[in-house]
C-alpha cells in the first residue's frame, strides 16, 4: 500500500459518508416541496421494486405541491400506495393520470423535532469523517514503521489527505480533500429550510 492509495481510500469513504448524509437528509420533509423527498420511493413495478423516478416523472406544482405524472396510466394507483406508505408522511391524491403530492402544514413542535433530527445526523457524519481521518493517520503511521515510505512522505500524505495535526501558528487553514465541515453545511441548508417553511407559515396566518 502507498500513501496515494491510503489517501484514495480516506477520500472514498469520506465522500461516501457525506452522501449517505445528503440522502438521509433529503428525507426529512420541511414544509416546502421538493422532488428529492420521494427519490428513495419504491413501486410495485409489475412485481418489482423500481424508484419512483423511472416510472413516472417529477415536479413541482407550486412551492408546497409535488406533482408525480406515471409513464403508465395503470401506475397511479401502486404509486400513490407507495407514497402514502413510504413513512414520509405524506397523503397523495390523484386526478385523472396526475398525482398530487402537497406537503404538510410545518407545525412549530415538529420544526423544533426536525431539528433535532438533523442535528443528530450531521454529528454521526461528523464522527464518520473523524474516524475515516483517524484511519488514515494511521495506515501512514504503520507504513512508516515498516519503512515503506519516508517520514517525508508520510507528512506529505497527512497534509494532503487532511489528517495533520493542527499548524504551529495555529490559524486555520482548509484541509485538502478534507470536507470536514462539509456535514454541518447540508444541515444547516435543512435547518434553514425549516426556518423559512415557518416564516411562510405565520405570515400566511398573519395576512388572513
Amino acid at each position: 500500500m502507498t500513501v496515494a492509495d491510503v489517501k484514495k481510500s480516506a477520500d472514498q469513504k469520506m465522500h461516501k459518508t457525506l452522501e449517505t448524509l445528503k440522502v438521509d437528509l433529503g428525507k426529512v420533509r420541511t414544509g416546502r416541496a421538493h422532488t428529492g423527498i420521494l427519490d428513495h420511493v419504491q413501486v410495485d413495478y409489475y412485481g418489482n421494486p423500481t424508484p419512483l423516478g423511472q416510472v413516472a416523472n417529477l415536479s413541482l406544482l407550486d412551492a408546497r405541491t409535488i406533482s408525480v405524472t406515471p409513464w403508465e396510466k395503470k401506475m397511479v394507483p401502486a404509486i400513490e400506495k407507495a407514497i402514502r406508505e413510504s413513512g414520509l408522511g405524506l397523503n397523495p391524491s390523484s386526478m385523472g393520470e396526475l398525482i398530487r403530492v402537497p406537503m404538510p402544514a410545518l407545525t412549530e413542535e415538529r420544526r423544533r423535532d426536525l431539528t433535532k433530527v438533523v442535528r443528530g445526523e450531521a454529528e454521526n457524519a461528523r464522527v464518520a469523517v473523524r474516524n475515516v481521518r483517524r484511519d488514515a493517520n494511521t495506515g501512514l503511521k504503520e507504513l512508516l514503521k515498516s519503512k515503506a515510505i519516508s517520514e517525508d512522505d508520510d507528512r506529505r500524505g497527512q497534509d494532503e489527505g487532511g489528517a495533520h495535526r493542527p499548524a504551529r501558528d495555529h490559524r486555520r487553514r482548509p484541509r485538502a480533500g478534507l470536507e470536514e465541515h462539509a456535514p454541518c453545511d447540508v444541515a444547516g441548508h435543512v435547518r434553514a429550510d425549516l426556518r423559512t417553511a415557518e416564516h411562510a407559515q405565520r405570515g400566511g396566518r398573519a395576512r388572513k
